[in-house]
């Protein structure tokens, strides 16, 4: 079973991958002296209350001081925010030297804890030697805690950070060289692009780690880099051009006196500076390790088959998330909030009953996706006449229905074309060339998206909601000068809806798609209708141009379980994800899970947008309809609805499927692991601090920072 890793969070170092600190006052009025003072100085060992068992190993860590420098990166990295926030100086340091404070307590807590748990030899343990104190305690980090697996780990992620640090001066460099600049451009992306799967890093064929960091000096070229070469190196690079780049990232290091004068740069791995951040990253990964620890030890308690009180637990905990839920969402409002940040590890899991209350005894909750197909420019100037001219006229009905039908006429002419030039000539090129890269597709360009998380590899996290074979609709032209030339093939509203029925088919491996158009749309000229107390109302159902259906099953208490799995209701609602990335011109709604929270109730939406989301919500999931609107055409597609008659919404779960991928149940496990070991973890922070935290254990030497607490003074 995969283990859900708590990051840390609480080691605050200026990590050199975002070390570019602004040369202000805060910085070069300090000398390198002053930057080196003490500013604090933590022992956990002098604890009273620190256990026996880890009392015994109080010779193995020495005490931590934390400098001046630290402070002031800290600062830059995070404390600035709360000065612009309207926090004074003094109050702003003031928690920043706490915050260092209890870092420091917390790893050295971490690593009695796991120096005590894994049993480590004492003598061997202070028998380690290395030619500095930083090298001492790297050995013993890398020897006697951490695997050999989680040192490539430490060493992947925080080369791949010098890396990236690096990067962002070198392009600025190959920009100023290179006249033919890409494009700025961007587009939404689906999650997880270009992420790699959590512990990966690359290795040889013979285990060891594939990475160096490169900087263009001898042992750290890029021929000598590993994986970098092939996944990291920008495009354009050359030996000066990095050269310049790390360059210009030392002289960042050195003028907030983060590298000494006089210290050799071509070895950047014997920097002490770097050391020390390396040191610092070996014990996040002891903060993480302690965390894991006891994390594997409330999951195994609570999977054992032998204590039935704690295999209780998840349906206890499941109870009681129901009660509460059933308990705060007794208005609309509290239950259309909670529906905005639903996802796989988000869960509804009780919904109100809207039977009773509503016009409609049908009123159902759910979520849609838009794609949404807009007026072009001079489209828009037209409609905006028709506007004008409606709005100027005190006639109603008449007025009215005018308007639509001249709007409809506009509709017809609409036309639009894939939207993601962006991701081949934008800031990012995500494009591929997937001729022999992927076995099948849907399409003749040949061009898809997002090869790292496509193509079938174990590196990276499949992107969510997302298949990943609808190619380029268009002409794709690959220039000598990598840019491309596009020519999108037009699309009408009649031409969406066949891509739209032949992608999904595509997707589920057979006809699932049935809709029907309206033949009398664009000669209707009456959009009226007489309500039930005989007045003249729109009949918003006459501006609904389509309506159709994707044949995903039922929802029931157990089939909505597969909005989060691999079944046709989730790879429906990803096919036709792909298509929004690919149509819509609305992008506020790729940023949703499931799409738009549509009511039972009123909405904020248009009135057409209202009645055809509300209309198809109510048709269940997997229900699309098409309707006219002031912005274009709306395509409305259903991704999960709840029951009316409300209650629980997955029934009862059938926990023996807890350690079965994929299931709800898992989900759910993971979700209550992840939020239970997020207040333990918070809980083993406030308790280590309250319980450490003394004159004996931390000692404060206020003057060497009085002027930085003193600064208010300055600005005012």
């Amino acid at each position: 079973m995969k283990k859900n890793k708590i990051i840390s969070s609480i080691i605050v170092t200026a990590l050199a991958a975002s070390v570019v600190l602004p040369g202000c006052g805060l910085v070069s009025t300090n000398s390198e002296k002053d930057m080196a003072q003490v500013v604090a100085t933590v022992d956990i060992t002098a604890s009273e209350t620190l256990s026996s068992e880890l009392k015994a190993y109080e010779s193995a860590i020495e005490p931590t001081n934390i400098y001046k420098r630290d402070l002031i990166s800290y600062f830059y990295n995070v404390g600035s925010s709360y000065i612009q926030n309207g926090y004074t100086y003094s109050q702003v340091f003031e928690m920043l030297v706490e915050g260092l404070v209890n870092s420091a307590l917390i790893t050295q807590y971490s690593t009695l804890y796991v120096l005590n748990e894994l049993n480590v030899d004492k003598a061997a343990y202070a028998a380690v030697t290395g030619e500095t104190e930083i090298d001492k305690q790297i050995a013993q980090y890398e020897t006697y805690l951490l695997t050999a697996e989680e040192v490539k780990e430490v060493k992947y992620s925080y080369w791949s950070s010098l890396n990236s640090s690096i990067n962002s001066y070198e392009q600025n460099f190959i920009d100023e060289e290179d006249e033919e600049k890409r494009g700025s451009a961007t587009r939404t992306t689906p999650t997880n692009v270009d992420t790699e799967v959590e512990d990966f890093y690359p290795e040889t064929d013979s285990g060891e780690l594939n990475y160096n960091i490169y900087t263009g000096y001898e042992g750290y070229k890029l021929s000598q880099s590993g994986d970098y070469q092939e996944n990291g190196a920008l495009d354009g690079t050359t030996k000066t051009t990095r050269l310049r780049a790390y360059n210009a990232f030392v002289n960042s290091l050195k003028s907030n006196y983060l590298i000494k004068e006089g210290e050799d740069i071509s070895e950047i791995l014997k920097l002490d500076y770097i050391k020390t951040e390396y040191l610092a990253e070996l014990k996040s990964a002891i903060v993480n390790k302690f965390y894991e620890i006891r994390e594997e030890k409330l999951e195994t308690e609570i999977l054992s088959d032998e204590n039935e009180e704690a295999k209780s637990y998840i349906q206890n905990r499941y109870e009681e998330l129901v009660n509460q839920q059933k308990a705060n969402y007794t208005t609309s409002t509290a239950f259309e909030t909670a529906m905005g940040s639903m996802s796989d590890s988000s869960f509804i899991l009780y919904s109100p009953d809207t039977t009773k209350d509503t016009k409609d005894a049908n009123g159902t909750f759910g979520f849609v996706y838009n794609i949404l197909l807009p007026f072009s420019s001079e489209q828009s100037y037209q409609l905006s006449a028709l506007q004008a001219a409606r709005d100027g006229s005190t006639a109603g009905k008449a007025r009215e229905n005018t308007y639509f039908a001249s709007r409809n006429a506009i509709l017809k002419q609409i036309e639009t074309e894939d939207q993601r030039a962006a991701w081949f000539n934008g800031a990012t090129e995500y494009a591929f060339d997937a001729t022999d890269k992927v076995s099948d597709y849907f399409g003749d360009s040949k061009y898809l998206f997002f090869e790292n998380n496509v193509v079938a590899n174990d590196r990276y996290e499949g992107l969510k909601n997302y298949i990943g074979k609808y190619a380029y609709n268009g002409k794709v032209i690959k220039n000598n000068d990598e840019t491309y030339t596009l020519k999108g093939e037009k699309l009408d509203i009649d031409g969406m809806l066949s891509e739209l029925e032949a992608y999904v088919n595509y997707v589920l491996g057979s006809d699932k798609v049935d809709y029907t158009v309206d033949n009398g749309y664009y000669t209707r000229n009456d959009f009226y209708t007489v309500d039930e107390e005989g007045k003249d109302v729109v009949d918003y159902s006459k501006l609904v141009y389509a309506s159709g259906k994707i044949n995903v099953g039922t929802l029931t208490a157990e089939t909505r379980k597969n909005v989060f799995v691999d079944g046709d209701l989730y790879k429906a609602m990803s096919a036709v994800n792909e298509l929004q990335y690919a149509y819509t011109t609305d992008t506020a709604v790729l940023s949703e899970y499931l799409g738009y929270t549509i009511s039972a109730y009123s909405t904020q939406f248009i009135k057409e947008f209202e009645y055809a989301a509300q209309t198809a919500v109510k048709e269940g999931a997997g229900t699309f309809k098409v309707c006219a609107g002031d912005y274009g055409w709306h395509l409305i597609y259903v991704t999960y609805t709840f029951d009316p008659n409300g209650g629980n919404v997955y029934g009862a779960p059938d926990w023996s499927k807890i350690e079965d991928e994929g299931t709800f149940e898992k989900l759910f496990f993971d979700y209550v692991m992840q939020s239970d070991l997020s207040n333990a973890t918070t809980g083993y922070r406030v308790s280590i601090v309250e319980e450490h935290s003394s004159s004996n254990t931390v000692s404060l030497f206020e003057d060497t920072y009085q002027d930085l607490m003193e600064l208010d003074n300055q600005t005012a």
